[in-house]
């Protein structure tokens, strides 16, 4: 039986926020759109994400008096991305930069409300060109209900399940509550602000799951198609142009035409693990360790493969470290920023800077026999941080109190502990020499605030994700306390970061880079701008809304030149 055939003008695989800035871009610049959705839900990994969008002499900054320039950004991403490549040409890095302030007051004037992320400080910000007090912006509490019948589709957030309105910015303050004044002005007033909207019946959507919500009611608005369980299966191609998609909708074949391009935006491969193995290398990684998307699973990247694109960067992800699944609501997600801790590997020995980049802290345990990591912590650690995450009634305010851990941690063996770093490293299988070196070396730095092995501490990304109560440096502290306990952390993600080699128009380009007509693609299933590095909180977002954006403007002006 024939398959249903409908036309567009752009058809956009995915509805994240490449997919639907692409959108909202496309119908401003006269183009009929439609959003082809593979989930029941909108916002793919975007709205499951902090929702952070990272974007060098942005709007927002410039509002603020914040200092910055697109000479700073070229200098920071030459400083910490290297030279450029195939990925993360000079082209692509100058579109970036300069389309994407654009692309944040275009979201702006579309209704998205977004608030600046004062003190969130690019990862390297040490280095030539970053910014200690941040280019990260994100988007403003906000009420779900404006949604209407669409509140309830859109992908569920990263505190959802936390309980409390928080914002990225201000999460980081939750697990040092106690630590000082500023986190904890901060967590009351996260907290007032969620019982305040329960009191009103709001439903205060943060997060991803704020900017998601807002660019859908955006998209809503300027009555674009939204296709939910619409699952692309291939790419329509004639004459050497992609014309379009096949895919299934609610159970049906359905030809979906494309009369000016087609943008993919429908996330990486990281559970498919036949692509995970395939090319991950020399890392033990099938998916296993990923908590990104269910719904990123590689067949729309697989299918533009078959037609020649180039790849890059197939091999990396945006690592994140985590703990074993019982202890990832406490402060051992992030403990290794804290003071009173380390990682080690398989040796007893540390390995990188604990507190830098989360990508770049995967980087090391694979190239480091760290896989898994263990985080070694005192009991000062112990005592001093909260082992929930969750927003709690009025009247069980103990459960967050510091110092709280269950034993039954300890007699499931989650967390080992021993009197001795001796005896604890004869429980988890590594040297006991080897660690008690390596401690007692750290531990005489440690204690005057220096680390002159990694560097930890140095940069204020650092210490700003560290213990705001603890000096000399709040990233740094001697593991001295007994007893002493230790935790597996293994390589997770949460998304690949290789994929399509695209130009700085967004189109795909094939193996004689030359663009395959047609065919646009942005996000994690293309090799990012930012290479195989992490520059600041968003990222990852700020790619694929930038390129997603730019694909949109060239597909209408395409189209306007013919």
């Amino acid at each position: 039986m024939a398959s249903k055939e409908e036309t567009f003008d752009f058809v956009i695989v995915g509805s994240g926020g490449g997919g639907l800035v692409a959108a909202l871009a496309a119908r401003d610049a006269g183009l009929r759109p439609v959003v082809l959705e593979k989930q029941r839900h909108l916002g793919g990994s975007t709205g499951m994400s902090g929702g952070i969008i990272w974007m060098p002499n942005n709007p927002l900054m410039r509002a603020e008096g914040v200092a910055d320039s697109f000479e700073a950004g070229m200098d920071y991403l030459e400083s910490v991305v290297g030279p450029p490549d195939q990925g993360s040409s000079l082209a692509r890095r100058e579109a970036f930069l300069r389309r994407g302030p654009e692309m944040i007051s275009f979201i702006q004037h579309h209704g998205v409300e977004l608030i600046r992320c004062e003190g969130y400080s690019d990862y390297y910000d040490n280095r030539k060109g970053g910014n200690a007090r941040g280019r990260s912006v994100e988007g403003a509490p906000w009420d779900g209900r404006r949604l209407g019948p669409w509140r309830d589709k859109v992908i569920p957030g990263m505190n959802r399940g936390v309980g409390m309105a928080v914002t990225t910015n201000e999460a980081r303050n939750l697990p040092v509550y106690a630590r000082g004044l500023k986190p904890l002005l901060t967590t009351a007033r996260a907290w007032l602000r969620t019982y305040r909207a329960r009191l009103r019946g709001a439903d205060l959507f943060t997060n991803g799951m704020s900017l998601m919500g807002q660019l859908t009611k955006a998209a809503v608005d300027a009555r674009i198609p939204l296709w939910l369980d619409t699952a692309v299966e291939d790419l329509v191609v004639e004459e050497g142009r992609v014309v379009g998609v096949r895919a299934r909708r609610d159970g049906e074949q359905v030809t979906v035409r494309a009369t000016s391009g087609v943008l993919l935006s429908a996330g990486g491969f990281e559970h498919n693990a036949e692509m995970r193995r395939k090319y991950s290398g020399d890392q033990p990684n099938d998916g296993r360790w990923s908590i990104a998307n269910q719904g990123n699973t590689g067949e729309v990247l697989a299918a533009a493969m078959e037609l020649g694109a180039k790849t890059d960067y197939m091999d990396e992800a945006v690592w994140l470290p985590i703990p074993r699944p019982e202890v990832a609501g406490s402060s051992l997600n992030v403990g290794r920023q804290y003071p009173h801790s380390i990682l080690v590997n398989a040796k007893g020995r540390r390995f990188c800077n604990e507190a830098n980049s989360y990508l770049e802290v995967g980087q090391a345990m694979y190239a480091d026999d760290a896989v898994p990591a263990w985080l070694i912590f005192d009991d000062t650690f112990r005592r001093r941080y909260p082992w929930v995450r969750r927003l709690p009634s009025p009247w069980r305010l103990l459960d967050v109190l510091p110092g709280r851990m269950p034993e039954k941690l300890v007699k499931d063996q989650v967390v080992r502990r021993a009197d001795s770093l001796e005896d604890l490293a004869r429980r988890i299988g590594v040297d006991p020499a080897a660690l008690s070196d390596t401690v007692r070396r750290f531990n005489i730095f440690a204690a005057k605030g220096q680390d002159p092995d990694f560097g930890r501490g140095e940069s204020q990304y650092n210490r700003v994700l560290g213990d705001p109560g603890h000096r000399p440096n709040p990233a740094l502290g001697p593991v001295g306390n007994g007893p002493f306990y230790a935790t597996e952390i293994y390589p997770g993600d949460v998304g690949t970061a290789g994929g399509l080699v695209t130009d700085q128009h967004a189109r795909v380009l094939s193996e004689a880079d030359e663009p395959i007509a047609g065919l646009y693609a942005t996000g994690n299933m293309t090799a990012s701008v930012t290479g195989r590095t992490y520059p600041g909180a968003g990222a990852s977002i700020a790619n694929t809304m930038v390129f997603g954006y730019v694909a949109a403007q060239h597909a209408a002006e395409e189209r306007s030149a013919d």
